[in-house]
């Protein structure tokens, strides 16, 4: 992906808007049928899926629904028990989770590592590695021991270490729970700007105005079963089935 410049009073809103798909697009992650199981519990139950290049997929519902199960199953952390997951051939991808762990070592560092296990040599991931801290407003910190930075730069660094990667599908599980609305606001423009640059976003959210601002599709999962699967303005604004509807009412009633 080449980075393109963005002023700095454009908000997430904005760049998104910039980044909508233009006409039919490939999918490039195809889910169907897929079950998931843990044990005794169904994380995921016949849920079929198809995700189109350069679209932003909003995965909304309650805890425990299934939200989670769903990323981990497309990024291929998790198999299904049954059912199919296909992905487009060579497909990069990179996953951002809600809390993402950080090595006792510079933020730079963290960064190169992925790199340097990818097959970069050292010297060249690191220097990869800043530019993708630039890329979220953290080379001033490049040297800086990750776990002593805030939850909010924590999160773009976390961010940092997707970019660096090159993903064409980028997924976010819950990427701006537990911060605050400064950082909330400088982690949807890195995502809003990510998908202009080219990126393929599948982000869960509880954030439903976040999900208004970013997503182009939404998908509601309640008991592991997806229940509805709408472009964004017809989930915020026409029919749904009835769980959908109340869970809807219940979040922004």
């Amino acid at each position: 992906m080449k980075s393109r410049p963005t002023a700095a009073t454009q908000t997430a809103t904005d760049i998104a808007s910039a980044a909508q798909p233009h006409g039919a697009a490939p999918s490039v992650l195809r889910l169907h049928a897929a079950s998931l199981r843990f044990g005794a519990v169904q994380a995921l139950h016949g849920v079929s899926l198809q995700v189109a290049r350069g679209e932003r997929l909003a995965v909304v519902g309650a805890n425990g629904s299934g939200k989670s199960s769903l990323l981990r199953l497309l990024n291929g952390l998790s198999k299904p028990q049954a059912g199919t997951l296909a992905l487009e051939p060579g497909l990069r991808q990179a996953m951002v989770f809600q809390r993402p762990w950080m090595l006792r070592a510079s933020a730079q560092n963290n960064v190169a590592l992925g790199l340097w296990l990818a097959g970069t040599p050292w010297r060249p991931a690191r220097a990869q590695a800043l530019l993708a801290l630039a890329q979220v407003g953290l080379a001033q910190h490049a040297e800086q021991n990750a776990k002593t930075l805030s939850g909010g730069q924590q999160q773009r660094l976390a961010l940092a270490r997707a970019w660096a990667m090159q993903p064409e599908v980028l997924l976010l599980d819950e990427p701006t729970a537990n911060l605050d609305p400064h950082a909330k606001k400088e982690v949807e423009t890195l995502m809003a700007r990510f998908a202009q640059q080219g990126c393929t976003l599948v982000f869960s959210s509880h954030n439903l105005g976040q999900v208004k601002r970013l997503a182009t599709r939404v998908v509601y999962i309640e008991h592991g079963v997806l229940v509805a699967d709408l472009p964004v303005d017809a989930f915020f604004n026409g029919p749904l089935p009835e769980a959908a509807a109340q869970f809807l009412k219940g979040e922004m009633g």
